[in-house]
């Protein structure tokens, strides 16, 4: 059997070479954080470390960062913190699960067919909101759709939301380390991001606030994270995550964007009728989301996978099920186009080898599962 070609990036990423040296060394740091007896205040101190490398890559203070279990968990904590101040929710079609059935009331604001969101709906929105009551509004808005890759035009949203006084919450998790930018830049109120999306450990990420804008904990029992996440810190993960937020970006965006350029090339040359999602707009450069017409995501998934190739049908966090995208849903796809499409998603190990052994199991998988004939240049 050939060795495993591993394309599921955008569900998490492998350890990175320098994490596991950092985690391994950390493993003799024992100490709690919050104890004040010198092994405790070694492990605050590399914990404080990590806050403070978090802070100068997305300039910020470290002060205004929550360390959480993950990306879900800082969803969850900012928008069930907005929800204590009384808020109303606007939030985009194409959101992660971890906002989506966070907020069961929420204003949905549609998403264009290129994937992303419709900026004269959210003013009309935000316009219809403020002209009937003056209660808390918030904007919940993604970077970058896990799925598409699509960027959204986060900065005129900003500047919709705060015309209106609207706070704005992002979701950052797979933006962080594949296209620039930063807490400062952004001018947003929150912004989520988790580890394992770069390289990092599992469980571990982190919830950014404005410096004016407190928010009640989501997990209480203790003063942990001032007062803000009690519990005591993954003190491992932390590591882990301050030097893989080291790493991603050293990592070759650039070469891996030209890999999934020659993969979509390849394949709409020879099947000139086969649908990339989001294609037209700015996208993330590791991200493609392809359909194969006839064949749907299970099956697909299945001949991958006996072809030792690990992809995905879209978002890794609805326990292993393969259903219709919401994402494509939202972008006007309908049912059936939408459940015969995977999304593969590059990464650092990725080589022009793999593109061609994809590209090869592709065409194989296509034929023979609807008699399909490439076409010939």
């Amino acid at each position: 059997m050939k060795e495993m070609l591993y394309l599921d990036y955008n569900a998490t990423a492998p350890l990175l070479p320098a994490v596991i040296n950092a985690m391994t060394d950390t493993f003799k740091v024992y100490g709690n954080p919050s104890s004040i007896h010198n092994l405790g205040r070694q492990a605050r101190a590399l914990m404080e470390c990590v806050r403070n490398k978090i802070a100068n890559v997305l300039e910020t203070e470290p002060a205004q960062i929550v360390f959480t279990s993950g990306a879900t968990e800082a969803n969850n904590m900012a928008l069930n913190g907005f929800l204590q101040k009384n808020a109303k929710i606007i939030m985009s079609a194409i959101e992660h699960e971890s906002m989506n059935q966070t907020i069961p009331n929420k204003i949905m604001l549609p998403v264009l067919k290129n994937g992303q969101i419709d900026l004269d709906q959210l003013g009309k929105i935000l316009a219809e909101e403020r002209s009937h009551h003056q209660a808390p509004l918030v904007v919940s808005i993604m970077l970058a759709n896990n799925e598409t890759g699509v960027i959204q035009p986060l900065k005129k949203a900003v500047e919709i939301a705060k015309h209106y006084n609207a706070w704005i919450h992002c979701d950052c998790a797979q933006a962080l380390g594949k296209i620039p930018f930063s807490f400062k830049d952004l001018e947003v109120d929150s912004l989520a991001i988790s580890a394992h999306k770069i390289g990092g450990p599992k469980g571990v990420g982190a919830l950014i606030l404005n410096e004016n804008l407190k928010l009640p904990s989501l997990i209480i029992g203790g003063g942990q994270e001032r007062g803000r996440r009690a519990g005591t810190e993954n003190i491992l993960g932390i590591v882990g995550f301050g030097t893989a937020i080291e790493e991603i970006f050293r990592q070759p965006w650039g070469q891996i964007r030209k890999l999934r350029d020659t993969l979509e090339k390849r394949l709409k040359d020879q099947f000139s009728e086969i649908p990339i999602y989001g294609q037209d707009s700015p996208r993330l450069p590791n991200t493609t989301y392809i359909g194969m017409p006839g064949v749907s995501s299970q099956t697909q998934l299945m001949a991958f996978d006996l072809e030792n190739i690990a992809l995905s049908s879209g978002t890794a966090c609805s326990s292993g099920k393969v259903k219709p995208s919401h994402v494509l849903k939202a972008m006007g796809i309908q049912d059936k186009a939408a459940g015969e499409t995977l999304r593969i998603s590059l990464g650092w190990t990725t080589t022009q080898q793999d593109i061609e052994r994809l590209i090869d199991v592709w065409c194989r998988i296509y034929r023979r599962q609807t008699n399909k004939i490439p076409h010939v240049a």
